[in-house]
């Protein structure tokens, strides 16, 4: 116990350290403190971006339906990669070819300051609520799922400990990030990743040998290692794979927190390189996320099953010695603090450059912007906190309901309308303005209809999501071809160098024959 307290202390010395050891940025320009002067290399943003990509509930939620569903619950992590190759070769040279610093000023060049409006507030709106209270809660109910009994001095009250975490973690994340801007973030999810990736290696290594090697998921739980379940399965169909690969379009292309570290690379050869890498580093998180859940029911059976969201914090506690769980407790507040600090310094970007650049003070030096963004950083911790709690009085008060999937709904109505816009803004020759607003207003009612309508009652939301995304598309594309309609496929993908173009390939067909290989 008290060896798995000191490795926690230490790791937080060491985050602390980390992000606070670089140049102070409070004279500097406002494109060190968002972009870290457009000087990241590919390496950091491989780990940056993945780092931010991996939160507390993908080791109990994910794990948990890994346990139930098998190797169908790595679409969500494997499929990645087809949104990494979009934004690498579509997107980002776009963005990077306009020096934008926020996609916004991006869809304002093609399809009118309205839009780009609408795309700011909506985002700003989502991170500083759901965004943050998920990420925030997530982790800190994580963490008290598997070591509440080595937090318990914190307190003898469950929700209050779990609060406790909640609030504490935001504050320090705001503290490094506060101060240190985008630089900051990187830096510090170099270290969180390092302690996530050991941390999950950890458990996977303990799982498989307790199950008794790699070859006994297939004697012990074959039904489990397919990557395609039936059509009509409620939680992951295969023809939920057209959904995937929408809504990949806007986390991994059209979300700021993720795109920024792009946005701050030396070159768009460093962009492209590390979003690629970034795939290959999916398939290790799928590994270490996925492979102990089905080890797990090799072993057990279905103890679980009615609580698969146990799976990691049996895991852990049965197959792990003292002094391994403080690597796997700082794993998982790596996870909080990667998806967190990036939240923040999304917000502040979007917010000093969009809303009071662009709206209050046209004329804001580097330092009225800098201190617009950490004006920012406390309002939406505020925010952030106050949307966590809400989500940890919802779970206590109703502990069998499975919010997260609420919370994706919830998201994918406004998720669903980005995709269309960003879509319009990359492909298109000459979007109409008009039908671009008028397909994102379209496609929340649009949603909502699909939901509630007695003819699609029991459909999948991502098959629901696909189907939103491309009617509601149409409305855009349709009237924008007698002005030329679709770019030619030539003018789409953009290569910085042939090494980078070649790997770009094998990683798609290395999804390819995950699919053919696991079907």
């Amino acid at each position: 116990m008290l060896l798995d307290f000191l490795i926690v202390l230490l790791y937080f010395a060491l985050v602390l350290f980390i992000a606070l050891s670089g140049k102070r940025t409070d004279e500097g320009s406002s494109e060190a403190y968002f972009l870290s002067s457009r000087n990241l290399p590919w390496y950091s943003i491989a780990i940056s971006t993945i780092a931010t990509n991996v939160q507390g509930y993908q080791f109990l939620g994910m794990m948990g339906s890994a346990y139930l569903y098998g190797l169908a619950q790595a679409n969500l992590e494997i499929n990645a990669i087809q949104g990494l190759w979009l934004a690498a070769f579509i997107f980002v040279p776009l963005y990077l070819k306009d020096k934008v610093v926020t996609i916004t000023q991006f869809i304002q060049k093609r399809l009118g300051k309205t839009v780009g409006l609408i795309y700011s507030v909506a985002n700003l709106a989502l991170f500083s609520t759901i965004g943050l209270g998920a990420a925030l809660f997530w982790g800190a109910y994580a963490a008290d799922v598997v070591f509440g009994d080595f937090l318990s001095f914190i307190s003898p009250s469950r929700s209050l400990r779990v609060a406790v975490i909640l609030v504490g973690l935001g504050v320090f994340s705001a503290i490094y990030t506060y101060y240190g801007g985008l630089s900051a973030v990187v830096r510090t999810d170099l270290i969180q990743f390092a302690i996530l990736l050991a941390g999950g290696i950890l458990v996977l290594i303990a799982a498989i040998r307790q199950l008794g090697g790699w070859e006994q998921l297939y004697i012990k739980t074959p039904q489990l290692m397919h990557l395609h379940l039936p059509a009509d399965h409620p939680k992951l169909p295969w023809i939920a794979i057209g959904g995937w690969f929408l809504l990949n379009i806007n986390y991994w292309c059209a979300n700021q927190t993720v795109v920024q570290r792009s946005l701050a690379a030396r070159s768009l050869r460093h962009a492209q390189l590390g979003l690629m890498t970034g795939g290959l580093l999916k398939y290790l998180m799928a590994a270490v996320i996925i492979i102990p859940g089905i080890a797990l029911y090799g072993i057990l059976g279905d103890r679980l099953a009615n609580e698969p969201d146990l799976a990691f914090p049996y895991l852990v506690t049965h197959f792990l010695s003292p002094g391994l769980r403080g690597i796997i407790l700082c794993a998982l507040f790596a996870s909080l603090m990667s998806t967190v600090d990036s939240t923040f310094n999304s917000l502040a970007t979007l917010w000093s450059i969009d809303i009071y650049k662009g709206y209050l003070n046209p004329r804001a030096s580097d330092r009225q912007l800098i201190q617009a963004g950490r004006g920012s950083i406390l309002v939406t911790l505020c925010t952030g906190i106050c949307m966590g709690l809400v989500l940890l009085y919802l779970k206590f008060a109703n502990p069998q309901e499975a919010f997260t999937h609420t919370l994706n709904e919830l998201r994918y109505y406004i998720n669903c309308g980005i995709v269309v816009l960003i879509s319009a803004a990359a492909l298109l020759v000459a979007p109409s303005h008009r039908w671009a607003v008028a397909a994102f207003a379209i496609s929340i009612p649009l949603n909502s209809l699909f939901q509630q309508s007695f003819m699609f009652p029991e459909m999948n939301y991502f098959v629901r999501a696909m189907w939103v995304i491309l009617i509601s598309f149409a409305l855009v594309a349709i009237p924008s071809a007698r002005y030329g309609g679709f770019k030619s496929p030539a003018e789409w993908v953009q290569y910085a160098a042939a090494d980078v173009k070649w790997l770009g390939w094998a990683m798609l067909l290395s999804l390819v024959l995950c699919h053919l290989l696991f079907s």
